[in-house]
């Protein structure tokens, strides 16, 4: 095991994926050096390439939240969220026109379920 490989898992102490619809969000409690913890969140969403024969990939956009602000995040959060519950149109069901491998294939070798999402069950 390389010393990446291990400050990583010496790093992560609570992870959780969620998938929703073509995106998976991961929550990820880390420490830092100072053992101070922050919050990883991760947006993967699966992307295909134009051509047919490669192989999909996942495009990922990542935030880093720190305990000193988690409080006013939460506020503007919150103020957002209030505001698009009292203002948007109402939420229609949506239709995901995808391929089939785009489905997630619980027969494959590591079986992941919704609950124990990693991002090597996505690769």
């Amino acid at each position: 095991m390389s010393e990446m490989d291990n400050n990583e898992s010496r790093e992560e102490l609570f992870s959780k994926g969620v998938r929703a619809g073509k995106r998976t969000y991961f929550f990820d409690v880390r420490s830092t050096r100072g053992n101070d913890f922050y919050l990883s969140i991760t947006e993967s969403k699966r992307k295909f390439s134009t051509n047919e024969n490669e192989k999909p990939f996942f495009e990922k956009h990542k935030i880093f939240l720190y305990r000193e602000d988690f409080d006013k995040f939460l506020d503007g959060m919150q103020e957002a969220l209030d505001y698009i519950r009292e203002n948007a149109p109402p939420l229609e069901p949506r239709v995901y026109n995808h391929r089939t491998d785009d489905v997630p294939n619980n027969h494959d070798n590591n079986n992941t379920t919704t609950g124990d999402l990693s991002f090597e069950d996505l690769k």
